[in-house]
């Protein structure tokens, strides 16, 4: 992924956060001359000394998991907030006239040999896993224990899991870091008032790296 200097993200605590929060990756595979995609969300577990694991797990029918006979290097690209800048927005369109519109986004990818996981307890726990964390907010959490175990069984029978360890992660933090305070303040207040809800979110983004910004002042 071609990323700027001053847009580049580094720190993997800040990648991994990323994308357990942005969960839903496109999966890409290239076999045999030909590129699987798949869109699906990806659960970030540890290993030892430092390494990740990302798993997910696809439907049987689909032949992602057909090209996977051994590990192939394949990538997983996490799209966060993303938003339209019309340079309306910044103070020095006042000034001097001079600017264009932009596209504000956070995106990670990671890189890694994928594989196929078709035993029925690494499915369970997965399940387990990936249902515990997207219920754990809710009043009254739903658990894969909740449904009948016959039918749990007949389900996990149509479905097939992937699993890559991680080897590369890269991120793009594309929020106008590089611009003045007056240009980046006029694209936050642009933003907020359109009302779309993307551009909120990054309005959000852009106003936490603000505060990080007068932290380290």
């Amino acid at each position: 992924m071609y990323v700027p200097k001053q847009f580049q993200e580094h720190r993997t605590d800040i990648l991994l956060d990323a994308v357990r929060t942005i969960q839903l990756a496109c999966l890409v595979t290239h076999h045999a001359g030909a590129y699987h995609a798949t869109h699906v969300p990806m659960f970030v577990r540890s290993e030892n000394e430092g390494a990740w694991l990302l798993e997910a797990h696809v439907a049987r029918g689909n032949p992602h998991w057909e090209a996977l006979a051994q590990p192939v290097h394949s990538i997983a690209i996490f799209q966060g907030p993303q938003a339209y800048v019309s340079p309306s927005w910044y103070a020095s369109k006042q000034e001097h006239g001079k600017v264009v519109p932009t596209w504000n986004y956070i995106a990670v990818h990671a890189e890694g040999l994928l594989e196929a996981v078709g035993e029925d307890d690494w499915l369970a726990s997965h399940l387990d896993d990936l249902t515990t964390a997207n219920e754990a907010h809710r009043p009254h959490p739903w658990a894969v224990s909740d449904a009948p175990d016959a039918y749990i069984a007949g389900m996990r029978r149509g479905i097939v899991g992937l699993r890559m360890r991680v080897t590369r992660l890269q991120g793009a933090w594309k929020m106008i870091q590089h611009l003045s305070a007056a240009d980046r303040a006029g694209v936050v207040h642009g933003m907020e008032a359109s009302g779309l809800p993307g551009s909120g979110c990054v309005a959000a983004v852009m106003r936490n790296l603000e505060a990080s910004r007068s932290e380290k002042t």
